[in-house]
């Protein structure tokens, strides 16, 4: 059994909260100095530039990549042979968050209430997901989340008989509703299978896999790729002001489901998708 107190809990999401919001990972810093080179509108092809202008400027000048720093969702992937000492874990994490957000002067977004929408001061609580794995370790996922482009998100019931091709159109109409609103280029992540909620957590997590590595089903592989061409012939392109860089990645992953349905979650994010991971 091995230990791990609380304090190197807090310590590590502190730290990775400041991190996510202003480094992206290296596989999006790729796809955009790639799409910037591909793009052959002269609009579009400023905007790409800015946007490499802009993570240069964040990460030399410890400045937030964006100006919403989002809502912390944190993948919490626990060995079930890990003994948590001192205290409780999700009080830990949050006050990771709460550290994090003050000493890195990030943006403060979190209300208390939906409805009577006073800000909680600290950006907690964070949106914490667990899974008991094997093992004595603790895998930390820290993907800060803006609304820009969460707001853009679309959970579709399908029937069973739309098929593959219903899967491709809701996924579609998704993007091409949330058009210049998602701050694109950008990454689409989509659930499918499960039930309304296990799809939308598909599609979050969908979001944290690096966007080079595609799918090891070789339907879904497909789809990934078919989807994300598609997507590039809409037009919407950087900032929604035209091109054929609309989106960097489309990233897919699946569920068992009910013989009677076909949930699809569709979760947007901009091309400020941010996380990082630890491993404790």
């Amino acid at each position: 059994m091995k230990s791990i107190k609380v304090e190197e809990i807090i310590k590590n999401v502190k730290e990775m909260c400041i991190e996510a919001n202003h480094y992206l990972t290296d596989d999006m810093k790729d796809a955009l100095r790639e799409s910037a080179k591909a793009e052959k509108a002269l609009l579009g092809k400023q905007i790409l530039c800015q946007l490499e202008d802009n993570l240069k400027i964040a990460s030399e000048d410890m400045i937030p990549i964006c100006q919403d720093t989002g809502m912390a969702v944190i993948f919490m992937e626990v060995g079930q042979d890990v003994h948590i000492e001192g205290g409780l874990l999700t009080d830990a994490i949050n006050e990771g968050v709460k550290q994090g957000y003050k000493e890195g002067f990030l943006r403060k977004s979190v209300v208390g209430d939906p409805i009577l929408r006073e800000n909680t001061k600290d950006n907690t609580p964070a949106v914490i997901h667990y899974d008991i794995v094997e093992g004595d370790q603790i895998k930390i996922t820290v993907a800060p989340k803006g609304f820009g482009s969460e707001n853009m998100s679309r959970v579709f019931m399908l029937k069973p008989a739309d098929g593959i091709e219903g899967v491709k159109d809701a996924i579609l109409t998704a993007v091409k509703e949330a058009g210049p609103n998602a701050c694109p280029p950008m990454v689409v992540g989509v659930g499918i299978g499960g039930t309304f909620e296990k799809c939308a957590f598909l599609a979050k997590k969908a979001l944290t896999r690096p966007i080079n590595q595609r799918s090891s089903i070789s339907y879904v592989c497909e789809m990934e790729k078919e989807l994300l061409d598609k997507i590039n012939k809409t037009g919407i392109g950087p900032g929604g002001l035209g091109g054929s860089t609309t989106a960097l990645a489309v990233n897919i992953n699946t569920y068992p489901t009910h013989i009677a349905g076909l949930p699809v979650a569709v979760n947007i994010c901009c091309h400020v998708n941010r996380h990082c991971v630890r491993i404790l």
